[in-house]
């Protein structure tokens, strides 16, 4: 306060006490720096913690006659200050008057009622009941704020854990007692009142508080969205939150700085009916949380098997209302692993899970990865280098490569020694679990069913393995992928024309592969036993193979290339030529114009998109020899002069969401990163939807202010107290 006092040039307030400062003065806004600035909005506006006033005009009454001389404000007297307060209680009075007038005329007119309700409530002042409720519902929010942030479940020792005849509070009533043992005042006053078996916050108060909680963080992400306009939506693999299955939703969007953002928006609760969940899915989107979807530009889905079917549905269903919002794949997923998971086979789902599992097995310690590299250096000594690069990829998640089921293959001999050797040694090195573990996970990679699925999704994926990764490469790199798709396909269409010369190669090597980990080849167990009584079964395990896995794999495969690079999506890939790096590549002989009509209702200025191209090649292709083109969207968004391309810099913004476009600052990343963190982190049966959104996006300003008001408005009235809905507890 002394700053800001010094600071203004007001000697009269020297004397003054903080407090008395704080209750009968106020200091515009616009006397602060924007970096001192938290949040601003038409309402109210919130400073940092270390803000001073530096913004002062202290010469410019001296150019003003009329001010020259102006005196200052008189200092009220007691009686003078008495007769003021005295004033504004008649005043309060006939606005309450007016109030009930106001109700009673306009009993027919609904809407004109909660209007003025509303002023009202912004004019009355408030009585010191309403001010100690207020408070105490401050501390209740900032209470389940740093549970949240910090990732604390509210539920304490599970009722086993407590010996009989003691009781303990769960964790957010013992952070109360804390509070309370430390002096906090408003805290102390309200539970002096309340009675001696009630809880004092119940259960389905905190609920209500962390609805509000998580609402509220939410729209601030939601708000820079809406400034945005163009967005991009995207669901993470399928998760469990305290028993039930959810969807984790992310939005994409370009920041007022210009900045690719992916943040984490909610959880949305899984349906098992792939039409319901479509419906639900745009209701929660549009309704619950406030989005147009018409400013939809891109989805995506990464699910594991099983749910590919059930997401495409979804993604359709949004196709047919917004046919902007193209379908893509995701950047942070590897086309390969995600072609595999969507493959509608029950043999390629079991096989995933099962290479899931193994990589999972050997990351659980340090020992179980030292003891896998001392077998790849024995069966690789005559093949260091691709010994040593084994050994790295085994310490990373390989799982989700573009070359994971190339990299299993060659390692699943040294695979199946280590756990066989983990299960069997004699020196009770591992305990019981482990052991135990690994025997299963030995059974499993050494049935036959197994080695011929990730044989033949190795030899099919070789075919899209350098289209995936370059779709995951640099700007020019997409661009180029997309020019190759029509190769691609053409590859695999003759694979199909010809399965059977294939499958004879992808067999044969499954079955070398198996005779070499002595596996016995064999057809599957259900398939013998169905086909014991047809004595007609001339079906071998090579044509079995064929029908079940590599003639349903590829045609999947060609189909949902189809589908995932659709036209729509390869026009917005081709527009990539707007990046100058990639102009250059191609000669500065470009045609985004043609493959810009898709977004032409998104242009300022459409009419002048020709000619803007136009001025936006020839400024690069007639540079400075000291300038160098820019490699990605980021680069040009970031461009000082950018502004004066408004149409170049729409569609940049456009093509920058687009799920398919990876991040390229990792700074901007944190929602997917701050997901995974906390799904790693927390037990099942500790998640909670709600503060799970406080703890993944933990760095997102939060006013205690509108929380505070929203939950009066929602779930209080002036007469009420909020322990009024305690719950009572029984004693032990």
């Amino acid at each position: 306060c002394q700053k800001w006092v010094e600071n203004c040039r007001r000697a009269d307030l020297e004397d003054k006490t903080p407090d008395q400062l704080n209750k009968h003065y106020r200091l515009c806004a616009k006397h602060f720096e924007t970096s001192m600035i938290c949040r601003t909005s038409p309402y109210r506006t919130v400073l940092r913690d270390n803000a001073i006033p530096t913004i002062f005009d202290l010469t410019s009454h001296l150019n003003n006659p009329h001010s020259r001389h102006r005196k200052r404000i008189k200092e009220l007297s007691e009686d003078e200050i008495r007769t003021l307060k005295q004033k504004k209680i008649d005043e309060t009075s006939e606005q309450e008057q007016k109030h009930k007038e106001t109700n009673n005329s306009n009993a027919q007119n609904p809407s004109a009622e909660v209007v003025g309700d509303e002023q009202d409530e912004d004019i009355l002042p408030l009585t010191l009941e309403e001010k100690e409720n207020k408070e105490y519902l401050k501390s209740l929010f900032e209470i389940l704020i740093l549970m949240g942030k910090q990732n604390i479940p509210l539920d304490g020792h599970e009722t086993d854990e407590i010996p009989e005849g003691l009781f303990t509070p769960d964790n957010f009533q013992a952070l109360l007692e804390c509070r309370i043992n430390s002096g906090e005042e408003v805290l102390r006053k309200r539970f002096e009142t309340t009675a001696v078996n009630t809880l004092f916050c119940s259960k389905t108060q905190q609920k209500q508080m962390l609805e509000i909680c998580e609402s509220c963080i939410r729209e601030e992400t939601l708000r820079e969205v809406r400034d945005s306009h163009f967005f991009s939506i995207i669901t993470d693999d399928v998760v469990d939150i305290a028993g039930e299955e959810h969807l984790p939703v992310l939005v994409r969007f370009v920041d007022e700085s210009h900045n690719l953002r992916e943040e984490f928006v909610g959880f949305l609760p899984y349906e098992a009916d792939a039409e319901i969940l479509a419906v639900k899915f745009h209701t929660t989107i549009t309704e619950k949380w406030g989005l147009n979807m018409e400013y939809c530009r891109g989805q995506a889905y990464i699910v594991s098997s099983g749910f590919s079917s059930k997401m495409k549905v979804v993604a359709s269903r949004l196709l047919e209302k917004y046919p902007q919002a193209i379908y893509t794949l995701c950047s942070s997923c590897a086309l390969n692993m995600w072609l595999a998971k969507s493959v509608p086979v029950v043999g390629v789902s079991v096989a995933l899970g099962t290479i899931e599992e193994v990589c999972s097995f050997f990351h659980r310690s340090p020992q179980l990865l030292l003891e896998l590299d001392s077998i790849i250096s024995v069966l690789f000594q005559n093949s260091e280098e691709r010994g040593k690069e084994l050994k790295e990829i085994c310490h990373s998640q390989w799982t989700g490569r573009h070359d994971a089921f190339e990299v299993l293959v060659d390692l699943l001999q040294a695979l199946v020694l280590c756990l066989d050797g983990i299960n069997s040694d004699t020196n009770i090195r591992w305990n019981n679990y482990i052991a135990g573990r690994a025997f299963v996970l030995c059974s499993a990679v050494t049935d036959f069913d197994f080695i011929v699925t990730i044989v033949v999704l190795k030899n099919v994926l070789s075919f899209t393995r350098a289209f995936g990764k370059n779709l995951q490469g640099q700007t020019s790199d997409v661009f180029f992928a997309a020019s190759s798709l029509t190769a691609v396909l053409h590859s695999l269409n003759e694979v199909m024309e010809n399965i059977e010369v294939y499958h004879e190669f992808w067999f044969e090597e499954a079955t070398n592969l198996a005779t070499k980990l002595d596996v016995q080849m064999k057809l599957p167990g259900k398939f013998r036993r169905a086909q014991q009584g047809n004595l007609e079964s001339q079906l071998t395990s090579e044509s079995y193979y064929k029908e079940t896995l590599s003639v349903p794999t590829v045609e999947h495969i060609i189909q949902e290339l189809k589908d995932i690079f659709s036209e729509q999506h390869l026009k917005a890939l081709k527009c990539l030529s707007l990046v100058p790096s990639v102009m250059g590549q191609l000669k500065f002989n470009t045609s985004e114009e043609h493959h810009a009509d898709m977004y032409r209702s998104d242009l300022p200025n459409p009419d002048t998109l020709s000619a803007e191209l136009h001025c936006w090649r020839i400024k690069w292709k007639h540079r400075g020899k000291d300038i160098e083109l820019p490699s990605t969207i980021y680069e040009a968004l970031h461009l000082p002069d950018i502004k004066f391309s408004p149409n170049v810099y729409a569609l940049l913004k456009v093509l920058c969401i687009l799920p398919v476009m990876k991040v390229e600052n990792e700074h901007y990343e944190n929602g997917r990163k701050h997901l995974k963190a906390y799904l790693r982190n927390t037990l099942t049966d500790q998640r909670s939807s709600n503060l799970a959104l406080l703890n993944i996006n933990f760095d997102i300003k939060h006013d205690l202010d509108l929380m505070v008001d929203t939950y009066i408005k929602l779930y209080t009235t002036k007469s009420e107290l909020p322990t009024d809905n305690s719950e009572t507890v029984e004693n032990n």
